[in-house]
């Protein structure tokens, strides 16, 4: 058997050891484009619940250590890989729901529930990934009959290994570069990080602290959400930034609390999921605040700072009011403030992408809130959900645009306080469209089938570096070269970024094709942009409308959209 205190460090040294060996579990990704990096998104999403299971006391039962690293998984999660990570852990919870103490049957239901909650999640699971992975090691777990908990681990770190060494022989793709899953990876490395554990011994310790580790899991939104530094000392008249966790009673109306906190502070942020609320509040009176919230639960990680002397601390470090507005201006996430349900208000919309002429370009179209994201930074649940909860509309629509952000975007739905959309963009030029066809008169079914089926007509085309050296699609790619995908397939290599750019607008011109639209990155000057329009527009032809937005994004040179 074990108790809450081995779980909760079981779970923290698995995050620790996926932190330590994340650059390796990223290294084992054979697309050659810079990516989402599974192995760091492994890590952020498990790492989200260290600060809060660090907060639970040793007596803490089973129960609550699950159920606390997997609200904290949930919000926290980034990427699929990180989506199904915390659904795995999602499964720990259910089954462990009431219990002091866990023996093996009951660490066997868990990774049952875990494995089942994952497969649902994925619209078209494919074998010889992390989920296969889990299910074999689940099944195994299931079939032993072993009733110590520490054995059965280790056998479930067996077959984890087993079914990892056999994922190229179900992918072609990984036999061929010579690899294993990089999310069967990462999820073997936490199964390792809690044997540590089970067997008797100390938690894994982190090599490394990172500040995504510090704030995940308990800010309650996401980047650059709360602004108070913009303040002058003097004008700080909720001076008390307040944190805690609601473990809600039965029936308990967090509605309710989040009007108290409305009418008794200000920067209000309620994240709620099934059985916690994650609470932040601006207050004159800490304690009113707290003796009003445990009429609706037991309250545990609170968090109490006085933003007087934080401020004034800020400035004796020489952070001035102005360098922190020119700092917050050129933040491409933006200022996410929770904003009511206005109930007039039908519609709003919440896009990720990357880079401020990207960011510029969806507010023109009428998106609401931007989240800073997209290929290798892919951005956690509850980003997503501050965004949403910054817009004041009764339905949100929010458009991923990277297919690594899909999940977490549907992940969303389930702690949001109003209806969410997801939209299944899988590039900026669908996003794009899809914003162009909405229709404010429409319902929510009709804007939402209306607006995927125009973008699923949009072809996409990327111009990017690669990553590592691979052999992929049939082309030997070395690092550094210039890739040209259509639609997610490499189709040409160049070294030189203009003729590779033209070379792929061109062979993506169908007969019918009216606009081509070219959105130079980051690291494209103005006149390097201008001139590869003008090339295009000649290879092209005067039949072909080619136009050129400046969308500041990084990793990709060029994103070409053709409709």
């Amino acid at each position: 058997m074990i108790n809450g205190k081995t779980l909760r460090d079981a779970i923290i040294s698995g995050a620790n050891n996926i932190s330590n060996q994340r650059s390796r579990v990223d290294e084992l990704n054979v697309f050659p484009v810079p990516d989402g990096d599974t192995g760091t998104n492994m890590s952020m999403t498990v790492g989200a619940a260290c600060r809060e299971l660090e907060a639970l006391a040793d007596d803490c039962t089973v129960a609550e250590a699950a159920k606390v690293a997997a609200s904290a998984m949930l919000r926290g999660a980034r990427g699929n890989s990180g989506v199904i990570t915390s659904l795995l852990f999602r499964g720990f919870a259910k089954a462990l729901e009431g219990k002091r103490e866990a023996g093996a049957d009951d660490l066997v239901a868990a990774l049952e529930k875990g494995v089942e909650g994952a497969y649902k999640a994925v619209m078209k699971p494919t074998e010889g990934t992390m989920l296969t992975v889990a299910r074999v090691a689940s099944e195994d777990a299931g079939a032993s009959g072993i009733a110590d908990v520490n054995e059965l681990w280790d056998l479930v770190l067996a077959a984890a290994q087993r079914a990892l060494e056999h994922t190229p022989e179900q992918l072609p793709v990984l036999k061929k570069a010579g690899v294993v899953d990089a999310g069967g990876q990462g999820l073997v490395v936490i199964f390792e990080g809690m044997q540590a554990v089970f067997r008797g011994g100390q938690p894994i310790r982190s090599e490394e602290l990172t500040q995504n580790k510090a704030k995940l899991s308990t800010s309650g939104a996401g980047k650059g959400v709360f602004t108070d530094d913009l303040m002058k000392v003097e004008d700080i008249t909720n001076g008390y930034c307040t944190q805690f966790l609601v473990n809600k009673e039965p029936g308990a109306s967090i509605t309710k609390l989040r009007a108290f906190l409305e009418s008794n502070g200000d920067s209000v942020v309620v994240i709620e999921d099934d059985d916690v609320a994650n609470c932040h509040v601006h207050t004159a009176d800490p304690g009113k605040i707290l003796s009003h919230a445990i009429q609706y639960g037991y309250l545990t990680s609170f968090k109490i700072e006085n933003m007087h002397e934080q401020f004034l601390a800020r400035q004796k470090q020489g952070k001035g009011l102005e360098k922190q507005k020119e700092a917050e201006q050129k933040a491409p996430s933006g200022q996410f403030v929770y904003a009511a349900v206005d109930p007039e208000r039908e519609y709003g919309f919440v896009s990720v992408a990357a880079g401020e002429g990207l960011a510029a370009v969806f507010a023109d179209l009428g998106v609401d809130a931007v989240v800073s994201g997209g290929q290798t930074m892919n951005p956690a649940t509850e980003d997503i959900v501050a965004a949403v909860q910054s817009v004041p509309a009764k339905t949100v629509f929010v458009l991923p645009n990277n297919k690594n952000i899909i999940m977490a975007a549907e992940m969303a739905q389930k702690i949001a306080d109003r209806r969410i959309v997801v939209l299944p963009t899988r590039t900026i030029p669908q996003g794009i469209t899809a914003m162009l066809n909405f229709d404010p008169d429409a319902a929510v079914d009709a804007n939402t089938i209306n607006m995927m089926a125009a973008a699923d007509k949009v072809s996409t085309g990327l111009v990017t570096f690669a990553a590592r050296n691979s052999e992929f699609d049939g082309h030997k790619i070395k690092k550094g070269e210039i890739m040209a995908l259509e639609n997610g397939k490499i189709v040409n290599i160049g070294v030189d970024v203009a003729k590779t750019t033209y070379r792929l607008a061109r062979s993506m011109v169908k007969k019918d094709t009216s606009f081509i639209t070219l959105i130079s990155g980051c690291d494209v000057s103005e006149e390097e942009a201008q001139r590869t329009t003008e090339l295009v527009q000649a290879k092209v032809g005067d039949s072909i409308e080619v136009t050129l937005i400046n969308g500041g994004q990084p990793v990709y040179y060029y994103m070409i959209s053709v409709e």
